[in-house]
C-alpha cells in the first residue's frame, strides 16, 4: 500500500497510576528523520522508543511528542530498619544497667530515634512502565500510518491519472512520427521535381535521403522506452512501502527519454507533445516527493 510522507497520529493511554499522551507528525524528507521531545525521565528510553519507531517509519522528518504524568510521584512509603532499631534497645538496655535506671523503651520512643522509620519514594518498576509507552506509542503509530495511508491512496490515484495522461501524449508522438516522414517524402519529391524539369527523378538517391532523414528524426526506441517506464511506474504504485526512491529513479529516466524526444523534434507538433510530456513528467516528480 502506497504511503504518504505526511501524517499525523495521537494516542493517550491514562491509568490511576499514570497517563502518556504521545503525539506524531511528519513531512517529506528525503531520508528518515526522527526528533523526539519528552520528559527526562523518560530520556533512558531514548533508543529503545526510536528502535520501535523505524519497524513503522522508512522516510519523512517525524517529529515526535511525549508527554508523562505520574500520579504516583507524591506518593511515598515507611521503611523499618529493624537492624538499628534492634541496636538502640541494645544500647539503651546496656546503659540502664551501667547507670541502674529504669527501662522505659517502648515502640512509639523508639519509632522516633533517628533512622527507625524513614520515608522512600515507592520506585517505578522500568519494565512495567516501558509496557505502557509501548503500548501508547505503537497505536500512535498505527493512527500515523493510517494517516499516511489515506494520504497516499490519493496520491496513487493522481499519479494514476498523470501517467495515463502521458501514454496518450506518447501515443500522440508514435502516430505523428509517420506522417512527418511522409510530408518530408512529398516536400523532397517536389523540391526536385521542380529542379530537375523533365529530367527523370533517381528513385533510389530520393529513397537515401528520405531514409537518413527517418532515422535522423526516428523516436522509437525512446517512446518504447519511455512507455515501458510509464507502465512501470504504474505497477509499482502496487508494491509495499518504501517505493519513493525508486519511483524518483523511474521519473528521472522518463526526463530523460523526453529530453531526447524534444531534441530529434523536427516538427513543431511533435516539439509541442515532448515539451507536455517534460510537463507532465515535472508534476510526476513533484507527487513523487510526497511519496514515503
Amino acid at each position: 500500500m502506497l504511503r504518504s510522507m505526511t501524517g499525523f497520529g495521537r494516542y493517550e493511554l491514562s491509568n490511576e497510576e499514570r497517563k502518556i499522551v504521545v503525539e506524531m507528525k511528519s513531512v517529506n524528507h528525503r531520508y528518515c528523520d526522527i526528533s523526539i521531545k519528552m520528559p527526562k525521565k523518560l530520556g533512558f528510553y531514548e533508543a529503545t522508543i526510536r528502535s520501535l519507531l523505524k519497524k513503522y517509519i522508512q522516510r519523512g522528518k517525524v517529529d515526535v511528542f511525549i508527554s508523562y504524568e505520574d500520579y504516583t510521584e507524591n506518593k511515598v512509603c515507611v521503611k523499618y530498619n529493624s537492624d538499628i532499631a534492634r541496636e538502640y534497645v541494645e544500647k539503651l538496655r546496656q546503659m540502664g544497667d551501667e547507670f541502674h535506671l529504669n527501662n522505659d523503651i517502648n515502640v512509639s520512643n523508639l519509632s522516633r530515634y533517628p533512622e527507625v522509620l524513614t520515608l522512600e519514594e515507592q520506585t517505578v518498576d522500568e519494565t512495567e512502565l516501558w509496557n505502557i509507552l509501548e503500548e501508547a506509542i505503537s497505536h500512535a503509530c498505527e493512527h500515523f500510518i493510517e494517516s499516511r495511508t489515506r494520504e497516499g491512496e490519493n496520491l496513487k490515484n493522481d499519479l494514476i491519472s498523470k501517467l495515463d495522461a502521458m501514454l496518450g501524449l506518447v501515443e500522440a508522438v508514435e502516430s505523428r512520427s509517420p506522417e512527418i516522414v511522409a510530408e518530408y517524402r512529398e516536400k523532397i519529391t517536389a523540391k526536385v521535381q521542380d529542379l530537375l524539369g523533365d529530367t527523370k527523378l533517381d528513385e533510389s538517391i530520393l529513397a537515401t535521403e528520405i531514409t537518413l532523414f527517418a532515422d535522423k528524426i526516428c523516436v522509437d526506441e525512446e517512446t518504447v522506452r519511455l512507455r515501458s517506464h510509464i507502465n512501470n511506474m504504474k505497477a509499482s504504485l502496487d508494491e509495499e512501502n518504501g517505493i519513493g526512491r525508486k519511483l524518483d529513479f523511474i521519473a528521472q529516466e522518463m526526463n530523460r527519454e523526453a529530453n531526447t524526444i524534444l531534441s530529434k523534434a523536427n516538427d513543431l507538433d511533435i516539439t509541442n507533445i515532448a515539451i507536455d510530456l517534460k510537463t507532465e513528467i515535472e508534476k510526476v516528480r513533484e507527487q513523487i516527493q510526497n511519496i514515503e
